[in-house]
């Protein structure tokens, strides 16, 4: 199906003082038709440019592509090639180009010639496939980002690709939404023999792949089935990657591999616990009781009011944030939260109720409106598409400028965020759009802190970024919290990120807030957040399952320390053909 000799490709730089940049270097792939391969590597590693190449949007600098026999490089080749290997891209605003949902999944099938009627019919089973049925009227500007993406993944299934490319496609969706497309990709490569090749971040997707590549520093140094890959942790990390949770738990216990639940279960049987005392690990911590720094009394907002396109998008919403708190919003993909933030600043303004600031209204005039944004800061998915200027330096200090502060605050305002997000002064000149996406997102962060706001609003920050970027950016998070004491509002579809970023958890659904309570409350009632989209994370899943074999384990838990440490019992032999610790401290090893 894909076969490539010797692959690289350079990019050259506007700037000819700059060398170019090497982004593929002799890569040598062989994949199959009718496989399933997962491409992993940390942001920057070469995956979306090798993904560019596989329909022709890209050819090499050097070497050859083939597809289904076809040379890439021939453009005689091309309309074939792109019309059997679909590609649904991280972004979908890059790909949605009609003005009804329907009209943008029909766009390839008209493109390719099919009948109306066929047509019609593979909308309809299509839109099913992504469960966005109910939205085929809608505008997609209408539409959340999750939304979006289904929609495009909509659109490329509709023309039967004998192969298609999915980069990041569940970066945007909520955990429901997340394993409606991994199912469909699966039926789709297991019942049509459709190859898929699956460029993610998210270790859980891979698993499910036959086959796993990954790339660092534009070369291929892993291609092998996925136990092989994630059995090697240390190497992992090394790339700055990671491997399922139940692998690094299984690891941290020297129990056997295993990259699934079931495996897990299957390996570790009935384990007994000698003692454990829940409320130590995950203390219910009280809310509090000061005066709320911002306010929304029955908050409602309507897209589209007396129009046919209306939409309540949030309905009645009342809720408090105070001072120093971490609250995490979470919800399913379409539930309100984008809508619901963008009042906390005045970016939307209610149909109907009251956004207050300190007490005060802060929509009662262009003055107060003002001091609102000041105050509240907002950073939005993607926050990299909010760099323009030529320096780093520049970019942050474009904020204070516009404030109209003098230049040694704003001196003093930049160095002070740059310093907060990890950022010294070897970055003041570099070009933003040089940064890593790590480096990105920390620099589009600190142009927000520089104006000096008392809340800061994240809406998926660590969204698209690989595991190392991740743990970077909500390092920088907490430091920030630390050390200035700002309050934080983080929106997420990550449980994972919820559960051990928040002291304080808001659970939105079809524009309502339905649940408002500690993280350990709200991830303890897995069958409700299951019934609204959601999920817990892997690791809570696995320790309720063990809870029901044995009463003993408790199954309140959120992260894999804290399960080792539940699990781990001094009684409980190692798996045969596993290193026991006392094995591994002897041979020089770190016993975990």
């Amino acid at each position: 199906m894909i076969y490539s000799e010797n692959l690289s490709f350079i990019y050259e730089e506007y700037d000819s003082s700059k060398p170019p940049l090497v982004a593929l270097k002799n890569i040598n792939v062989n994949i199959q038709a009718g496989e399933f391969v997962a491409i992993l590597g940390h942001n920057g590693s070469g995956k979306s440019t090798l993904a560019r190449h596989l329909n022709a949007l890209l050819l090499p600098t050097k070497g050859t592509l083939w597809v289904k026999g076809l040379d890439t490089k021939d453009p005689a080749n091309t309309w074939e090639i792109r019309q059997s290997t679909g590609m649904v891209f991280q972004n979908p605003d890059n790909q949605i180009i009609a003005t009804i949902v329907e009209e943008d999944v029909a766009f390839g099938p008209e493109n390719l010639g099919i009948a109306p009627p066929e047509i019609r019919r593979r909308v309809q089973e299509t839109l099913s496939s992504v469960n966005m049925s109910e939205y085929a009227t809608f505008a997609p500007h209408h539409l959340s980002g999750g939304q979006k993406q289904r929609v495009a993944i909509a659109g490329v299934l509709a023309m039967h690709p004998s192969c298609i490319v999915l980069d990041e496609p569940s970066a945007m969706l909520d955990p429901s939404g997340r394993k409606e497309v991994m199912d469909t990709i699966v039926h789709l490569n297991k019942k049509y023999a459709i190859t898929v090749i699956l460029i993610t971040h998210f270790m859980e997707e891979a698993a499910q792949a036959e086959r796993v590549i990954v790339m660092d520093d534009g070369n291929v140094v892993l291609d092998a089935p996925p136990h092989e890959i994630f059995a090697n942790i240390e190497k992992m990390q090394t790339l700055g990657l990671g491997v399922p949770q139940v692998t690094e738990l299984a690891h941290l216990l020297h129990q056997k591999h295993a990259i699934t639940i079931e495996e897990f279960l299957g390996h570790f049987g009935e384990t007994k616990i000698k003692h454990y005392i829940e409320e130590e690990t995950h203390p219910k911590t009280q809310k509090t009781t000061s005066k709320p720094l911002l306010e929304m009394k029955n908050v409602s907002h309507i897209y589209g009011q007396n129009s046919v396109f209306e939409k309540t998008a949030i309905h009645d919403i009342n809720l408090q944030i105070h001072e120093g708190e971490i609250v995490a919003i979470i919800g399913h993909t379409g539930s309100g939260k984008s809508t619901l933030i963008q009042h906390f600043n005045a970016l939307l303004k209610p149909t109907s109720g009251e956004v207050l600031i300190a007490g005060q209204n802060a929509l009662e005039n262009k003055t107060a409106i003002k001091a609102l944004r000041r105050r509240v800061g907002l950073v939005f998915q993607y926050p990299e598409h909010q760099l323009f200027e030529v320096t780093v330096y520049k970019d942050v200090a474009f904020g204070p400028t516009r404030l109209g502060l003098p230049e040694n605050e704003i001196e003093k305002n930049v160095k002070s965020a740059l310093e907060t997000v990890g950022l010294g002064e070897e970055f003041y000149e570099k070009s933003p759009f040089e940064l890593s996406g790590g480096e990105k997102r920390r620099a589009a962060i600190a142009g927000v802190l520089a104006m000096r706001p008392e809340i800061l609003i994240l809406d998926e920050p660590a969204a698209g970024l690989d595991p190392r970027g991740k743990n970077e950016i909500f390092a920088q998070i907490k430091k920030m919290h630390a050390r200035l004491g700002i309050t934080i509002i983080l929106i997420s579809h990550s449980m994972d990120d919820a559960a051990q970023m928040a002291n304080r958890v808001v659970v939105m659904n079809q524009g309502k807030i339905v649940r408002d309570d500690t993280p350990f409350e709200i991830f303890s009632d897995a069958d409700f957040l299951t019934d609204i989209g959601l999920d817990t994370p892997q690791i809570t899943r696995l320790m309720s399952l063990l809870h029901e074999k044995n009463p003993n384990i408790p199954k309140r838990i959120f992260t894999v320390e804290a399960a080792a440490r539940a699990l781990r019992d001094s009684s409980v032999p190692p798996v045969a053909g596993t290193p026991s610790q006392t094995d591994t401290a002897a041979e020089g090893g770190d016993a975990q």
